[in-house]
C-alpha cells in the first residue's frame, strides 16, 4: 500500500501550518498588550498593528486554500468537517486580533494618565485567554478531545475574573469620579479578553465537532432547555 502523502494530504498540512501560525500570531499579540498595561510602556505594542496585518493576510490566504480544496479535491468525512472547522477557525482567530487592537485603544487612555491601580486580574485574564488560544488550536491540530474539552472550562475562570474586575471598579467610580474614565477603559479591556475567551471557546467546540461530528453549541438549545 502506497503510504506516499497524496496532494490533498499536502494541502490539509499547509492549512494546518497556517491556522498554527496564526494562532502564534494571536497570542503575542496578547502578551505585548497586557505587558503595554502592566509595565505602562507603549513599545511593547508596536509591532501589533503589523502582526494584525499578518491575521488579515492569513484569513484571505485560509478561505482560499479552503475555497480551492472544496472545488479541486472535494473532501468527504473527516477532511470534509477537517476544511469547514477551518473555516470557523480562521474567523475566530481574525476576531481575536480585533479584540487585541480594541484593547491597545483602551491602553492609550490609561498611559496617558495616572495609574489607577496595580493591575492583577486582567493580566490574569490575558494570561489565560492566551492559553486558550493556544490550546484550542493545538487540540483541533492534534485531534485532542480531552485538551478542547479543558479549553470550555477555562472559559468559566476568565468569566469570573471578568466579573471580579468590574466589581472592584465599580467600587473606584463610586468613590471618586475622577476615576470614571480610567475605570471605564479598564472594564472595556476586561470585557475584550473575556470575548478573546469566548472566540476561544468556539475554536475548541469546533474541535470536537471535527473530532467526533458533535455539536456541543448551546446546550441548553439541545436538552429543551431555556433558548435566550
Amino acid at each position: 500500500m502506497d503510504s506516499h502523502p497524496t496532494q490533498l494530504d499536502k494541502e490539509l498540512d499547509s492549512l494546518k501550518k497556517n491556522l498554527i501560525h496564526m494562532a502564534v500570531v494571536a497570542e503575542a499579540m496578547i502578551d505585548q498588550t497586557v505587558k503595554e498595561l502592566v509595565r505602562r510602556d507603549e513599545s511593547f505594542i508596536s509591532n501589533v498593528p503589523q502582526e494584525e496585518q499578518e491575521l488579515n493576510r492569513l484569513q484571505l490566504q485560509i478561505d482560499e486554500q479552503v475555497l480551492t480544496l472544496l472545488a479541486t479535491r472535494q473532501p468527504v468525512a473527516a477532511d470534509l468537517r477537517f476544511v469547514v472547522a477551518s473555516t470557523r477557525i480562521n474567523n475566530e482567530l481574525e476576531r481575536i486580533g480585533d479584540l487585541v487592537i480594541n484593547i491597545t485603544e483602551n491602553a492609550r487612555t490609561l498611559l496617558s494618565q495616572p495609574p489607577l491601580k496595580p493591575l492583577i486580574d486582567i493580566p490574569r485574564m490575558a494570561e489565560l485567554v492566551g492559553k486558550m488560544v493556544r490550546d484550542s488550536v493545538q487540540a483541533f491540530i492534534g485531534g485532542d478531545v480531552t485538551t478542547a474539552q479543558a479549553v470550555i472550562m477555562m472559559d468559566d475562570d476568565v468569566d469570573a475574573l471578568k466579573e471580579q474586575v468590574l466589581r472592584e471598579l465599580l467600587t473606584y467610580m463610586m468613590a471618586d469620579t475622577r476615576a470614571i474614565e480610567r475605570a471605564l477603559a479598564l472594564i472595556l479591556i476586561a470585557r475584550h479578553f473575556e470575548r478573546i475567551g469566548d472566540h476561544a471557546t468556539n475554536i475548541a467546540e469546533d474541535v470536537i465537532y471535527f473530532i467526533q461530528g458533535r455539536d456541543v453549541r448551546h446546550p441548553r438549545m439541545q436538552a429543551g432547555g431555556e433558548t435566550s
